[in-house]
């Protein structure tokens, strides 16, 4: 029986939500060699580019998966060289190195790089105005990697959670057991999406792009359905009320409110409904609603804390 070539998969940002849900699911696919900016083995910080280019040259993965990124949207405003070397730059020597040694290359980017405007899922074909330095960021860094050559695999996702860590959700759950009244932002679409579903998409993906060399390219992945803001808190209040967590704030106080109630540095795309119909018709998936990834996150949450 033919057996075939243990792969060497490089992981870098580890420690963050998606990378700490990579480092379980990639696991079974060989041998996982996983970084992040403190790694003293070899070089995981993106500010070192030419750091990053050696670990590449020495470990020679057949996989590079990059879940390193300068997420901070605000403060990359006032950060832009850091946050361009770190979400632009450094991909492109991932990118440009990968192709050096055949390997691929997993990227995850966001609908930062589309304007917001409209009603309809964006498709990945659609044009992109960036309203953002951090939408600008992940946009060159897509079109670095496209231009290198390398055999890739980009995904674009939004409103990414994870029971580990801070997020949306545990932020939502705190405020409604400490105040009368809420207000949550109601004009902003999207569809809220584990890092574990991430994880195991991009799992999935992989082995068959190893088969498939021909579905490299850019998709659109996030869980089906979308909501607002708004509408993602109230269903977190709600099913912490029902779960007997003691919330304070009536149902009727959390009032929805458009974004212009809220200053913030960056501006935000209001519709970030993202088309995955390219991803689940070539790799065969059923993404599944946003609400199914929500309960688990919450159940694991409300558990950890009676």
């Amino acid at each position: 029986m033919c057996q075939m070539k243990l792969l060497k998969i490089l992981l870098l940002g580890k420690d963050g939500q998606v990378g700490w849900e990579l480092q379980r699911s990639l696991a079974p696919l060989g041998e996982l060699i996983a970084l992040d900016f403190q790694n003293t083995d070899f070089c995981g910080d993106f500010t070192n580019l030419e750091g990053i280019a050696q670990t590449i040259r020495a470990i020679a993965p057949d996989i590079i998966v990059n879940a390193a990124a300068h997420t901070a949207v605000d403060k990359a405003e006032s950060e832009t060289e850091l946050a361009r070397t770190i979400n632009a730059l450094a991909p492109a020597i991932l990118a440009n190195e990968a192709k050096k040694i055949g390997a691929w290359l997993v990227h995850y980017s966001t609908d930062y790089v589309f304007d917001g405007s409209g009603d309809k899922p964006w498709q990945e074909t659609d044009a992109t105005a960036p309203l953002s330095v951090y939408g600008n960021t992940k946009l060159e860094a897509e079109n670095a990697i496209v231009a290198s050559g390398c055999k890739h695999l980009i995904f674009r996702t939004s409103w990414v959670y994870a029971a580990r860590g801070g997020n949306f959700a545990k932020t939502m759950l705190k405020l409604a057991q400490d105040r009368d009244a809420l207000k949550v932002i109601s004009d902003q679409i999207g569809a809220p999406t584990g890092a574990d579903l991430l994880a195991d998409v991009t799992a999935l993906t992989i082995r068959s792009a190893l088969l498939h060399p021909e579905v490299s390219g850019l998709y659109h992945l996030v869980a089906s359905g979308h909501t607002s803001w708004h509408g993602y808190a109230n269903f977190v209040i709600d099913f912490a009320r029902q779960a007997g967590v003691d919330i304070k704030v009536a149902a009727e106080a959390i009032q929805p409110v458009p974004t212009a109630a809220f200053h913030t540095a960056a501006k935000r795309p209001l519709n970030s409904r993202l088309d995955t119909h390219k991803l689940q018709n070539t790799f065969d998936l059923k993404l599944p609603h946003w609400q199914s990834g929500v309960i688990r996150m919450l159940t694991e949450i409300l558990e950890k804390n009676r």
